[in-house]
């Protein structure tokens, strides 16, 4: 049996290309000597793509190569790499990894809320350092009578708010439009939101239209007491208006885990002893980056099957005639 060919721009975690393997004909697209020859002779042949958001831009100028191509299976919630209006022009589908990694990037996201708060790896380097042999470290502040703001009440946002609940703290948020079936009050912008809160948990998605959502106006009414924690997309948070805010005591501190230019961080971030910074790792735990990239290949298995996608994202054209398939 012939097998479809998968175009792989770069590479995915070892046991996702095992299972792409599998089932395909992947053709890694890094290994390729000369890539104008692999499009004119092989891109007519390519009817998938298994990407993640470090593989480059998923755009108008790579599907004009790829002429038959039917789908775009995207490692990771976000895909903000994926021009995804331009995949709906062809008629491609795009899909993503949601749900699997919820619970590991809620389970992060409190994780740096509390070493942001009560500065757990700065006291990790003071005991270190021995400094603890001379004097106590001085205290910290707390997650005590806080009011948290999430900037993006999603899945993942609700998996936050869930655990935010057993920490007996008044929970808020703000989104594209109010749900009708969540209890926390609900702020029409971000602003608003920083105004009643003191802590502001960034977790909604990248691109264009959140672009720099969180800026100077957003940090100022956070106020001096204020913490911003970012586990969404670094393009998300004006990381300048971020530095000088730290800088100047606009807000109190800051956990990160996305930065603008990723893996380059910007020194003046790194040089400042009250913040926490972490290198992308939300999801980074063996367990559910297993998930994601089965995710990845379930849902290439399923669409070449005939059965659809099956965690489709809404700005592609998917219309099932039936309900589609579970992954699993």
């Amino acid at each position: 049996m012939t097998k479809t060919d998968i175009l792989m721009p770069g590479p995915l975690l070892p046991s996702t290309m095992q299972a792409l393997d599998e089932a395909f004909l992947i053709h890694r697209l890094w290994e390729q000597p000369d890539r104008d020859a692999f499009f004119r002779d092989v891109g007519p042949r390519i009817r998938g793509i298994a990407t993640s958001t470090g593989s480059g831009p998923m755009n108008a100028a790579l599907f004009g190569r790829l002429p038959n191509l039917e789908v775009v299976s995207s490692f990771g919630v976000g895909y903000d790499n994926v021009d995804v209006a331009a995949a709906a022009e062809r008629g491609i589908i795009v899909t993503n990894t949601p749900d699997v990694l919820n619970d590991e990037v809620a389970d992060l996201t409190i994780g740096l809320l509390l070493a942001t708060l009560r500065q757990i790896p700065q006291a990790d380097r003071y005991l270190r350092a021995g400094h603890w042999l001379k004097a106590p470290l001085p205290l910290s502040a707390t997650l005590r009578a806080r009011t948290v703001g999430i900037v993006g009440l999603g899945r993942i946002g609700k998996a936050i708010a869930r655990r935010l609940e057993g920490f007996d703290v008044a929970i808020a948020y703000h989104g594209r439009t109010k749900q009708d079936d969540v209890a926390y009050p609900f702020y029409a912008t971000a602003t608003e939101l920083a105004a009643a809160c003191d802590v502001l948990i960034v977790i909604t998605p990248g691109g264009a239209s959140t672009k720099h959502l969180i800026n100077a106006d957003v940090l100022k009414a956070l106020g001096p007491n204020g913490v911003l924690i970012n586990v969404a997309r670094g393009s998300v948070v004006d990381e300048q208006a971020l530095i000088e805010a730290l800088r100047s005591g606009t807000i109190l501190s800051a956990g990160l885990d996305v930065f603008q230019d990723e893996p380059n961080v910007p020194q003046e971030l790194i040089d400042m002893e009250h913040v926490v910074l972490l290198p992308h790792i939300a999801s980074a735990s063996v367990h559910t980056r297993k998930a994601m990239g089965q995710l990845v290949v379930d849902n290439l298995i399923s669409w070449f099957g005939g059965k659809g996608p099956l965690t489709p994202v809404p700005e592609t054209p998917w219309a099932p005639t039936e309900p589609p398939a579970t992954a699993g």
